[in-house]
């Protein structure tokens, strides 16, 4: 995806606060080798890219005083109750080093699987996207997730997911194959009029 930004001369919380105003959102690159760089965007095309999936994990054409850097979006500032972004940082890519970025996972196929066709499972994602980190160039948009095999035994973690070549997710924490989804069996409901009703208490002897 490619985006137009402009350099921004003046900075300051009133310059900024002025630049929101007239619908710009003030912003910065950074890395590369080279100086922070303070920019603006409109406030307008941006917001509407940041709806874009692609606009948080994938490599982005940076259009500025008619050149086009690559970069990735590294951080969103929103207003807490307005509509608003209220400043975004990008960071210059250099193709020779590995990038880390969150990856979105796309689930597939899980209508037509046996756990829910069959088995008439009850199957919950648990999570939405992965770290991953490799070369700018083999960085994916997502990740697949095939469900079209799921059954109810099924064993799904971070660890089966099928990635690009020279791409590795990275996992943290102590469990370093965490479940993917979670799939839950269809809950059984006794009717209480077919059920054999409890035995009959003997009954106790009267005194004489």
């Amino acid at each position: 995806m490619q985006f137009v930004a402009f350099e921004r001369a003046k900075q300051g919380t009133g310059a900024s606060r002025r630049l929101r105003i007239s619908g710009k959102t003030p912003g910065i690159v950074y890395g590369g080798g080279a100086e922070p760089q303070q920019i603006e965007l409109d406030h307008n095309a941006l917001w509407h890219a940041l709806k874009k999936e692609a606009f948080h994990s994938s490599i982005l054409d940076m259009e500025l005083n008619g050149q086009v850097t690559k970069v990735l979006l590294r951080d969103v500032q929103y207003h807490p109750f307005k509509q608003q972004v209220l400043h975004v940082d990008f960071q210059r890519v250099d193709e020779k080093t590995r990038v880390h970025l969150k990856v979105p996972l796309h689930f597939e196929g899980l209508e037509a699987s046996p756990a829910v066709k069959s088995e008439g499972c009850t199957v919950t994602p648990l999570i939405h996207e992965v770290d991953v980190m490799c070369m700018p160039s083999q960085l994916p948009e997502f990740v697949t997730v095939d469900l079209s095999g799921l059954t109810s035994k099924s064993t799904l973690g971070v660890q089966s997911l099928k990635v690009p070549h020279g791409v590795k997710v990275i996992v943290r924490g102590s469990n370093k194959n965490p479940a993917l989804v979670s799939i839950k069996l269809p809950e059984v409901v006794v009717d209480a009029a077919a059920a054999p009703a409890p035995a009959a208490a003997p009954a106790k002897k009267g005194k004489k």
